[in-house]
């Protein structure tokens, strides 16, 4: 590659992630802005900050959200898993239409999802008595979650020795410890990936979620578009550059712990030779 092919490439990458985070960029200086008026800069305030701590509206669609999205989450990570790994016992045919069945929800537009969704609920309550809430919520979201986990935990299932799991039965494993002690550490990193993509997406819905919650269950997705629809409040700008800061510390703590495994295995390696 020549030199003027190298900083065209680097000029490329440099306005794509211009384009790409600029905007956050604009949206974190503005949420200490002292004028409420987002256009004008008059000066720096933590005045939204305090005032967002104590809108309650706010802080309840938060501890919903927190709720809906670690509760589904956790449900479609097990769930998932055990998904992938029945899949991968599977026959290449029986495992590629599943595999292509998997990708539907994917594809799915959301406000497909959503409906349908919406209309499963109000056909179950002709039989069973309950409304829009939180239940409705856990549910829709384990089902959209669901096939992100499989989709992160089966490239590790194919990276594993085959032979893994029945070397630890040969070694006088039960099928479950065997389980446990070999195929387990050897899929967590699809297991946590497929975990943070699903809390992700969980936090972030708001298609789904406005099709299946009740009056009394908003997320926050739901709150701040309903704040927004009335007009551009402050508040909002505080609260995304909170959830902004709050992904990019997990991410950046699951990469050294991921970074910290590698090395420690490579460690390992060198002293085992």
């Amino acid at each position: 590659m020549t030199n003027k092919s190298k900083i065209a490439s680097k000029v490329y990458l440099c306005v794509i992630f211009l384009f790409l985070y600029l905007p956050i960029f604009v949206l974190i200086i503005y949420s200490f802005n002292e004028s409420k008026k987002g256009v004008n800069f008059t000066g720096f305030s933590l005045k939204w900050y305090k005032e967002l701590l104590s809108n309650e509206l706010i802080i309840s669609s938060l501890m919903n959200t927190l709720k809906v999205a670690f509760i589904s989450t956790i449900f479609a990570t097990i769930i998932g898993t055990a998904a992938a790994v029945g899949i991968y016992s599977m026959k290449k045919i029986p495992r590629s239409i599943i595999m292509n069945a998997t990708y539907i929800p994917i594809m799915n537009p959301e406000i497909v999802t959503g409906i349908s969704m919406m209309l499963l609920f109000v056909f179950f309550r002709n039989f069973v008595d309950f409304e829009f809430g939180i239940g409705t919520l856990v549910i829709a979201h384990i089902t959209f979650n669901i096939p992100y986990v499989i989709l992160s935990v089966m490239p590790k299932l194919r990276q594993m020795n085959p032979y893994l799991y029945e070397a630890a039965q040969d070694l006088g494993c039960s099928p479950f410890q065997a389980f446990r002690k070999a195929v387990m550490p050897e899929i967590m990193p699809g297991v946590v990936s497929g975990f943070l993509i699903a809390l992700t997406y969980s936090i972030d819905d708001f298609v789904i979620s406005y099709f299946t919650s009740g009056a009394s269950s908003q997320t926050l997705p739901i709150t701040i578009y309903s704040m927004v629809r009335r007009k551009i409040n402050p508040q909002i700008n505080a609260l995304s550059t909170l959830l902004f800061v709050s992904i990019l510390i997990i991410l950046i703590a699951k990469n050294i712990i991921e970074e910290r495994k590698i090395r420690h295995a490579q460690k390992k390696e060198w002293d085992d030779d």
